[in-house]
């Protein structure tokens, strides 16, 4: 039986869970990981490891540290999001900073393109 993830990446990924950085955890444990509508955390997508993955809203959410504001990972995130964006997913790029200073506001807007205008379903 064929694999459908190369195991170097899934080893990756289990380890990049481990090692989570402090904006991954505050948005993972303070929202969601509770989240109405499942979640994945440093999940194999195609040939690449997305921070949070939701399969029902075809939504991924990356946290990008300084790093990604350099020219080479402009360049990586570019072809990175075109590839994602390619198979019909929805990336969403949050600085670090942002999950910092305003993470009500990176929540709320989650809630806008998960549920739509409407918000979450009541009960969260």
């Amino acid at each position: 039986m064929e694999r459908k993830t190369n195991p170097e990446l899934s080893w990756n990924a289990k380890q990049l869970r481990k090692n989570m950085t402090p904006e991954e955890k505050t948005l993972w444990y303070q929202y969601l990981r509770n989240y109405p509508v499942k979640f994945y955390r440093q999940r194999v997508v195609g040939h690449f490891i997305a921070d949070f993955y939701c399969a029902k809203a075809k939504l991924i959410i990356e946290l990008d540290g300084s790093q990604h504001y350099e020219e080479s990972g402009l360049r990586y995130d570019k072809m990175r999001t075109e590839f994602l964006e390619g198979l019909g997913l929805m990336v969403l790029r949050v600085p670090n900073n942002e999950i910092r200073r305003n993470l009500r506001g990176v929540c709320d807007y989650i809630d806008f393109l998960v549920f739509g205008p409407e918000g979450a379903p009541s009960g969260k």
